[in-house]
């Protein structure tokens, strides 16, 4: 093990905002935080890129439960293994991003126990967050990073990746020349989605509330969109499915993140026994579900992230097809990560938020 292990690193912690502000938007602060010694099994990893996530906005918004204020943010993160607690460790000086989550290691349907689920950054399961500049984490949570990807790309992965793989891959069953809806297009999640699909060689259609999106998920692979801003929104994916598929064609499966009224919104587009898997509800968190969706054999599956398996394939699966997740901004530095939880805000952005890590201000040694 190296003798020059950092015995401090910078930060970026959520602290609890004041009483008083209305509404709540608890603080982003980077701290100089002391970094624990290796234990066995451990290592340390130098971050070079780590990336934001919804959840990150929620936590500041005091809409996401258990914050565990003094935390790291973040549950995305790629960088270098510099040391570890066994000197003849094969990872070191190796690529690697770090697993978002804990508690799901490899059960098909859902994580092994009730309450051992956890997601990085914020939480006190486990007790670690990505946005610092090292990270001690436990070896077997971490995955060597694709060759083909740098730090900036592999750190838009784990997360959005690991629900898009379990969404579209494992739950719709997404294969070749099936006609896919993915809902939401331009966040990370729905143009992973979109990625790994194109990948299975399937027909993907989008919905967005901007053209422009629409035109540049087009521009990746996708057949066309709508803009779910128009009321009959469905009616426009109905010519495009038979300008593309014949005019019987229907939706084998949906992807949707808003919740709502999707499913009767797609039910007439939907084929009988067709599934609409929902891996979010930023619209509404409660969602419709009617008799003529009963009649039609129509499944409605919920999708939440996946297990260690799914994202051990899942890597496999981008390594082999060379895919690149889509980065819409790289910021420099945790000093600008404001900028990024401004941007999540706005919404505006077309795949990951990232801020790559430099090295002007490295730990202290």
């Amino acid at each position: 093990m190296p003798s020059r292990i950092p015995k401090s690193t910078r930060a970026l912690v959520i602290k609890k905002c004041s009483a008083e502000a209305k509404p709540i938007y608890h603080d982003a602060v980077l701290e100089t935080c002391p970094l624990q010694q290796l234990k066995q099994g451990e290592v340390l990893v130098k971050m070079g890129a780590v990336s934001f996530n919804h959840r990150d906005l929620w936590i500041r918004l005091g809409q996401y439960p258990g914050i565990n204020f003094g935390s790291a943010f973040g549950a995305d993160g790629a960088g270098t293994v510099v040391a570890s607690a066994d000197s003849n460790d094969a990872l070191l000086n190796k690529r690697v991003f770090l697993t978002p989550m804990r508690g799901w290691e490899s059960k098909p349907d859902a994580p092994e126990t009730e309450n051992g689920f956890g997601i990085l950054g914020g939480g006190r399961n486990p007790p670690l967050g990505t946005f610092a500049e090292y990270v001690v984490v436990e070896r077997n949570q971490v995955i060597r990073s694709p060759d083909h990807l740098d730090d900036v790309q592999v750190s838009a992965w784990p997360l959005g990746g690991l629900t898009a793989w379990r969404a579209a891959i494992v739950n719709a069953e997404a294969s070749k020349d099936q006609n896919i809806l993915i809902t939401g297009i331009g966040g990370g999640v729905a143009l992973l989605a979109m990625q790994l699909c194109l990948a299975k060689g399937a027909n993907v259609y989008v919905t967005s509330g901007s053209e422009e999106k629409i035109r540049k998920a087009t521009a990746l692979g996708a057949k066309g969109g709508a803009n779910y801003k128009i009321k009959d929104w469905p009616s426009h994916l109905v010519a495009l499915l038979a300008k593309n598929s014949g005019k019987s064609a229907k939706m084998d499966a949906v992807l949707d993140s808003g919740g709502g009224d999707i499913m009767t919104r797609v039910n007439s587009i939907l084929k009988q026994g067709g599934k609409v898997v929902v891996y979010g509800m930023t619209a509404n968190p409660q969602i419709k579900f009617t008799m003529r969706e009963v009649l039609k054999n129509q499944r409605l599956i919920g999708s939440t992230m996946g297990s260690l398996k799914d994202l051990t394939d899942a890597t496999t699966f981008v390594s082999d097809h060379r895919i690149v997740p889509v980065v819409s901004h790289v910021l420099e530095g945790l000093e600008a990560a404001e900028e990024g939880f401004e941007l999540m805000k706005r919404g505006d952005q077309f795949g990951k938020i990232v801020v790559r890590i430099t090295d002007k201000a490295s730990a202290k040694l």
